[in-house]
């Protein structure tokens, strides 16, 4: 199970920590009640990921839970490229707002924001190309 905690601040403000993970990128993710503030690695959000897409579907744990603009994130993500990354952040808001509140979790549930993606890259085998890929064979 990932690492879930509830943070309180002297401002006595409650933060809601939790982890996410997709290939090999890893997302630590704070949440507290605030304007909708996306800060990644230092960085605001849209600056962050090369593409909006990619931004949008990772926040989309928000949209499904009717709480766009409630909460401020606070995001450290290390490892992996920019799909992965969006995959962990995704993963660790979830889970963040299961904390916030335990009626988040059904609809996140459907919508499969809580089931871990397990899929990680093969390793390459010796004597082949790739992971699976051969050398090109010749019949004469």
């Amino acid at each position: 199970m990932a690492t879930k905690k509830v943070i309180t601040l002297q401002d006595s403000t409650p933060v809601y920590y939790a982890t996410g993970r997709r290939k090999s990128a890893v997302a630590r993710v704070f949440v507290r009640t605030g304007s909708g503030n996306v800060v990644i690695n230092g960085r605001e959000g849209k600056t962050y990921f090369p593409y909006e897409s990619v931004l949008t579907e990772a926040l989309r744990p928000l949209e499904v839970t009717g709480t766009v603009g409630r909460f401020d994130l606070n995001v450290t993500i290390v490892g992996g490229g920019y799909s992965g990354q969006a995959g962990a952040l995704r993963l660790g808001l979830a889970r963040a707002l299961t904390l916030v509140s335990p009626d988040f979790h059904k609809p996140l549930r459907e919508a499969g924001y809580i089931t871990v993606d397990s899929r990680v890259v093969e390793r390459k085998k010796y004597g082949l190309k790739k992971a699976r890929k051969d050398k090109q064979f010749s019949k004469r």
